[in-house]
């Protein structure tokens, strides 16, 4: 019951995310948690708390005013102290220029205690990422060449 409860508040998750609201996802962070973005580029780096989360989910939504996330699976494992959720994902968006042609495959790894994130590690194609903010800055877009938020 235990592992139907978190799929099920991980898919909650990941739809507000669809639906451009990630104050859900800051909601169920621990006070303190490792959120790592692999690559060198404007939403790469790593962060540790909500105010660092909250700059880079800002970011991530001004580069892709829309994103959306089919959820592919979602597996967790462990107690409630100590929880694993993997979850493998499609995610679509358009560019702040209007260009609908991103998508990209991955996985999050999350890990939880008592409910809360306390590590939040996607895995995607970095270099089709990284080129796609490369070539949103080339059109004069500030936000998609600026230097990683870290905390």
């Amino acid at each position: 019951m235990y592992h139907a409860i978190v799929r099920h508040q991980v898919r909650k998750i990941f739809e507000g995310l669809s639906r451009g609201d990630w104050e859900t996802a800051l909601s169920g962070m621990a006070d303190r948690f490792e959120h790592i973005f692999p690559g060198d580029h404007a939403l790469g780096g790593t962060r540790h708390t909500k105010r660092g989360l909250r700059a880079w989910f800002t970011r991530l939504y001004s580069v892709h005013p829309q994103l959306s996330f089919r959820i592919k699976h979602i597996a967790s494992s462990g107690m409630p102290w100590d929880t694993t959720a993997i979850i493998e994902w499609r995610d679509y968006a358009i560019m702040a220029d209007g260009d609908a042609s991103y998508v990209n495959d991955g996985v999050h790894v999350i890990r939880l205690r008592w409910g809360k994130i306390v590590s939040l590690h996607p895995y995607l194609d970095t270099q089709k990422y990284a080129a796609a903010l490369r070539r949103l800055a080339g059109t004069g877009f500030a936000e998609a060449g600026a230097a990683p938020i870290e905390d």
